[in-house]
């Protein structure tokens, strides 16, 4: 089975006292499907759970545990392993391989029809699983895209053969006498009339796999599964190029002989068709097309025409019991060429016998009178009942809205549950019958409700000892495709850089698209070192050893902050682990600086200089007489050079600035007068 998810709840249900239930992954037509851990194994697994109207019937459950222990023996690489069976509380369940990856009816529904080869590739792998299940004496008669799962790496594997074993067996019936057991899309002919099934009918479903992998639809479909297995018995399958005009011819012809309505003339057994399919993958031509180039097959329709009771719905197992099952047919058998190689679709007819042709004739009129008795029978019905209504759509809304729209109509619904990418949880994504249909009166309609995205469980990553870069690789291969961040986080036990966990811790489960956090480690969380900045040294050194550090190396360095022999600050700061060192910084005073000498420059190159000691410049204007060779010239400095001062101390420069001349004429003469 596929997916993964974590527990639900804080306290998850326990099967056996071992299986820890997770959350249901699947629903089918007689169990669920959740995943679950093995407590004893440490590991994952798929349990399926019986329906309670199956498990209260004591024959029904006798043989199923019989049946579960034998589907345990079927040990193959491309079928999903039956581990154990129990029951609990009533509950009747079996334990199975868990496989990560998808059915094969969720790849058909995400990339639509297959490429020839890759489906070719398929079939081979399923047919190699039904041929041991064969060989062991166990017929699937369930055999769908829902039931064949394709794991990450890309192997097909076939699961329910308990289930299906359980309720074939031949010897003993699980429900009344000529119950029909299976899939109406998948049904082979004689399995839609009742008859007795083997490994043949077995490959007729493979058949129709196949043809749906090549073409992305089944070959029959219908408004009910009456309708399709009716098709199954009566009609003429199309041919796969029909619908995909590149289909090789040979696969083709596979397709044909497996689709073949009598069981003589399919495949004699899976073996035969696996090698078939290993021709044409190869490059060979297969038997069924070289049969085919030789000459007619025999013409279609020699199947009996039977009516089938409805099975619930066209995509879910199901047992139902025919209405009308026709005696096989009688008269003379037809003679076929030594291959006994035929095709479904092929055209041409073969020679009749009388025999047949009589068989044919009173098959026919049966059919007729049958027809007949439906027509009354309809007739009179439907004087007596209203008339069909016309489903309405429902895809869209609410779980609720939907059952309330349904019941204005005077419809039922019937609800399942499934994760759904593009429609929020709890609306409605699909429903059948579509829009517009017509169905009587207090018919149902079967709804599909989104649980919201897909999800994936985060692969559990504490105590692994993992590097950042192996850790974010498993979340890769998981299947994450979000953004994952590297957090540092403290530890007092795991080694600096290695991996402490995720956030969301490990068995979350969340779509792939959520970001994640890696929490790595940085060691263990230090403790925080005391702010002894402004302390004598003895007072520094007693603050840290009483704080559980070591004091290390005491430096000296200028300070205007802080006083001679006081304490700037240590190294390093904030936190450290406990007993690690310590060192101080001291303020051995403000910082000496030498005034430069610098009269006779200008005030912008004095300026300079003393600003790159450290010093601050402050100018006194002195007035000169105009022409003086000192003006824009410093005239003096005070400090005067040479003196040692503290840093960012002031300096005074004097500046010689001109001054105005102002004359004055009169009687008693000039004057001029030199001012700024």
């Amino acid at each position: 089975m596929s997916g993964q998810e974590p527990p639900a709840t804080d306290s998850p249900r326990l099967l056996s006292g071992r299986y820890e239930i997770h959350r249901k992954i699947a629903r089918g037509g007689m169990a669920e499907v959740y995943l679950a851990r093995d407590r004893s194994l440490d590991r994952p697994v798929a349990v399926k759970v019986l329906f309670p109207e199956f498990a209260t019937d004591p024959a029904f459950v006798e043989r199923f545990r019989r049946e579960a222990q034998a589907a345990a023996n079927l040990a193959h690489p491309n079928i999903v392993g039956v581990y154990d069976w129990g029951t609990e509380g009533g509950t009747y369940f079996i334990v199975m391989e868990f496989v990560d990856g998808q059915s094969l009816a969720e790849v058909m529904r995400a990339a639509g029809p297959l490429h020839p080869r890759r489906a070719a590739e398929i079939a081979f792998e399923v047919a190699g699983a039904l041929g041991f299940a064969h060989a062991k004496g166990v017929v699937h008669r369930d055999v769908k895209p829902g039931n064949v799962i394709i794991s990450t790496s890309g192997a097909a594997k076939v699961t329910d053969f308990g289930i299906a074993r359980a309720l074939s067996s031949p010897s003993e019936d699980l429900t009344a006498a000529g119950a029909v057991m299976g899939t109406a899309t998948y049904f082979s002919p004689e399995q839609a009339q009742g008859f007795a099934v083997d490994a043949r009918s077995d490959l007729y479903s493979l058949g129709v796999v196949l043809f749906e992998m090549v073409t992305g639809r089944p070959p029959f479909t219908g408004d009910s599964p009456v309708a399709i297995a009716y098709k199954h018995v009566q009609e003429t399958p199309p041919r796969p190029s029909q619908f995909v005009s590149e289909i090789p011819v040979g696969l083709e012809a596979i397709v044909g002989r497996l689709l073949a309505k009598d069981p003589d003339h399919r495949y004699l057994s899976a073996d035969d068709l696996r090698a078939d399919l290993r021709r044409w993958l190869d490059g060979q031509t297969p038997v069924a097309l070289a049969a085919l180039q030789g000459w007619g097959p025999p013409a279609l329709g020699d199947n009996p025409t039977v009516a089938v009771a409805p099975v619930i719905d066209p995509s879910a197992t199901r047992v139902a019991t025919p209405a009308v099952a026709a005696a096989p047919p009688t008269g003379s058998t037809p003679t076929y060429p030594p291959t006994g190689e035929v095709a479904a679709f092929d055209d041409e007819d073969r020679p009749r016998r009388t025999g047949l042709f009589i068989a044919m004739l009173v098959i026919l009129l049966a059919v007729v009178a049958g027809l007949v008795f439906w027509l009354v029978k309809s007739i009179s019905d439907n004087n007596s009942t209203a008339a069909k209504i016309s489903v309405p759509k429902v895809i869209g809304l609410k779980q609720a809205d939907a059952t309330d729209k349904l019941a204005a109509k005077g419809l039922q619904d019937s609800v399942s549950s499934e994760a759904n990418d593009t429609t929020a949880a709890g609306l409605v994504f699909d429903q059948s019958p579509k829009p517009g249909d017509k169905i009587a009166k207090n018919g149902t309609v079967f709804l599909k409700v989104s649980t919201g995205p897909a999800t994936i469980a985060i692969p559990k990553l504490a105590n692994l000892n993992l590097t950042p870069g192996d850790a974010q690789a498993k979340l890769t291969t998981a299947g994450f495709t979000g953004i994952i961040t590297p957090t540092p986080t403290a530890s007092d036990t795991v080694p600096i850089n290695k991996v402490i966990d995720t956030d969301p811790t490990g068995g979350t489960d969340l779509p792939a698209t959520s970001p994640i956090k890696l929490l790595v480690s940085t060691g263990p969380a230090g403790t925080p070192i005391p702010d002894v900045s402004g302390k004598t040294v003895a007072q520094a050194r007693s603050a840290l050893v009483k704080a559980g550090f070591i004091v290390g190396t005491v430096t000296q360095q200028p300070s205007s902050v802080q006083d001679s022999g006081n304490v700037i600050s240590t190294s390093p700061t904030g936190s450290a682990p406990p007993n690690s060192t310590v060192n101080i910084v001291v303020s051995s005073g403000a910082q000496q600086v030498t005034i430069p000498g610098v009269k006779g420059q200008s005030e912008t190159d004095a300026t300079a200089v003393l600003k790159g000691k450290g010093l601050n410049v402050e100018v006194d204007p002195s007035t000169l007489p105009a022409g003086d060779p000192n003006i824009g010239r410093v005239i003096s400095v005070s400090p005067a050079a040479g003196t040692m001062v503290d840093a960012q101390s002031t300096v005074t420069i004097t500046v010689g600035v001109a001054g105005s001349t102002t004359t004055t004429s009169g009687s008693s003469g000039t004057t001029t007068t030199a001012g700024p």
